[in-house]
């Protein structure tokens, strides 16, 4: 659009350049993997369902269809993008100091999902458009009527206000959420003292960068000292404010904590929050992450044998046991460890994948048909797990089944998005099983979207 009237529309591109970036600010998060990657842990995610639970059904959802998902990010930040979906940054998690103050983020995000923000974004950049349309045409016509000036002032202020009008808009979805919100915590019987403290964090980090705090209107949240204000008499009305925080629900945060700080950060970093002289669980947990990560698998394992000394049953202290012996090169004896968590914990996938990984990896015959047991109950329970499916994919192999073998490659490059791959490989699993099969009609699901995804792909290909 540009291109075609650089001359007399520069104020104009200027403006709808600043909108669309608004815009775009807001609509990335719809495809977060694109630019971020999703950290997924098997103790964090239940950790996630046991604290929203309460709070999806506050809201009237059912907690089984609410995921909350952790993505690798420094920012303090938390978005929905369609769907019953939250998405937390790993910044997050970093910046609070206690649980409820992850509900309460929770809790908001769940207002902008019953509220239909996503599903509605449209209709704040219809308003826009409508704006920066009429002043396309006010501005041409005083243009073409001699005066420029005067068009291109139009078309400048004609871009304030679909912009003013847009964040106007978001503003209003986002005090929207902060007052749904404190009514799923008073339902949950949760108190907002600890949405208060998290917002008063932001207002600090604001303070430290010199964000303005006297103009709401260029900001496509309201300011932060207004919604202090505006939820400060609702939460300390209500008969949850001085409700503590649930102890047992604040060790497992402090774990949860610790772990993502020991697994994201820097060892050296690691070792000087949690230095050795702190024998508590979410130290321990922390520096087994960073001598791991540092190649130190003996140092790990002596920090786990220690948390395994005091909770010999733990599922997740066994399975990060299982890990450190299975990437350090010790694969018969990680098995132990993830078949023992495995047993402890059924419902978790993502330990069942890793003892098939390491079933696998044993390169023995005897292991084929357990790993092919076990990953297939792992990719029944969570289908979204690539690597499962991978690993899946050799077990068949293994056995001779190389119809199923095609169709778990084709699982797993739909998954990651490489549709040449997956179109060929679902191609290959359609000719050996049996028409009309669960597999045969899954393999041909996987087929055409991946037939349309390529095509799709070729047309763009050939426009450029």
């Amino acid at each position: 659009m540009t291109s075609r009237f650089v001359s007399a529309r520069k104020p104009f591109s200027a403006g709808l350049r600043l909108l669309l970036a608004v815009a775009l600010a807001i609509t990335a998060s719809i495809r977060p993997a694109l630019a971020q990657s999703i950290l997924r842990d098997a103790e964090t995610e239940a950790f996630f369902h046991e604290i929203s639970a309460p709070l999806a059904e506050a809201a009237g959802l059912n907690p089984r269809s609410l995921d909350v998902i952790l993505i690798g990010d420094s920012s303090i930040n938390a978005f929905v993008a369609g769907g019953q979906a939250v998405y937390i940054h790993s910044g997050l998690i970093m910046a609070a100091d206690d649980v409820n103050e992850v509900q309460g983020v929770i809790a908001h995000e769940i207002g902008h999902i019953t509220g239909g923000h996503v599903v509605r974004f449209s209709e704040g950049a219809k308003a826009a458009t409508s704006i920066t349309l009429l002043s396309m045409l006010l501005g041409a016509a005083a243009m073409a009527a001699g005066a420029g000036e005067a068009g291109m002032a139009i078309f400048a202020g004609g871009q304030q206000a679909a912009l003013g009008k847009f964040l106007a808009y978001s503003r209003t979805q986002e005090s929207a959420a902060d007052q749904a919100g404190a009514t799923f915590l008073h339902k949950a019987e949760l108190s907002g003292r600890g949405s208060i403290n998290f917002f008063k964090k932001l207002q600090n980090q604001e303070f430290r960068l010199a964000i303005p705090q006297d103009n709401g209107y260029a900001r496509t949240h309201p300011l932060t000292g207004d919604r202090i204000a505006a939820l400060e008499n609702t939460y300390k009305n209500d008969a949850a404010w001085e409700k503590p925080t649930d102890p047992a629900l604040q060790a497992k945060f402090l774990r949860i904590k610790a772990k993502l700080y020991g697994y994201i950060e820097e060892p050296s970093r690691t070792f000087q929050k949690y230095p050795e002289t702190d024998t508590s669980v979410p130290a321990r947990y922390a520096r087994a992450y960073a001598w791991h990560k540092n190649a130190f698998p003996d140092r790990a394992e002596t920090e786990i044998d220690w948390l395994l000394r005091d909770a010999p049953d733990d599922p997740f202290f066994l399975e990060l046991k299982g890990q450190v012996l299975l990437e350090s090169g010790k694969v018969g004896d990680a098995i132990g460890p993830l078949r023992r968590a495995v047993a402890l914990a059924p419902d978790q996938p993502l330990i069942a994948g890793m003892l098939g990984h390491a079933l696998i990896a044993t390169e023995k015959p005897e292991n084929t048909e357990e790993a092919k047991r076990v990953l297939r109950a792992a990719v029944a329970r969570d289908n979204r797990n690539p690597f499962a499916w991978y690993q899946l994919g050799i077990a068949y192999a293994r056995g001779g089944d190389e119809a199923r073998a095609a169709l778990a490659t084709a699982e797993q490059n739909n998954l990651t998005g490489n549709a040449q791959l997956a179109l060929a490989s679902s191609r290959m699993a359609m000719a050996g099983l049996s028409p009309g099969t669960p597999d045969w009609i899954r393999a041909q699901d996987i087929y055409m979207v991946s037939q349309h995804a390529v095509e799709d792909e070729d047309g763009k290909r050939k426009r450029r």
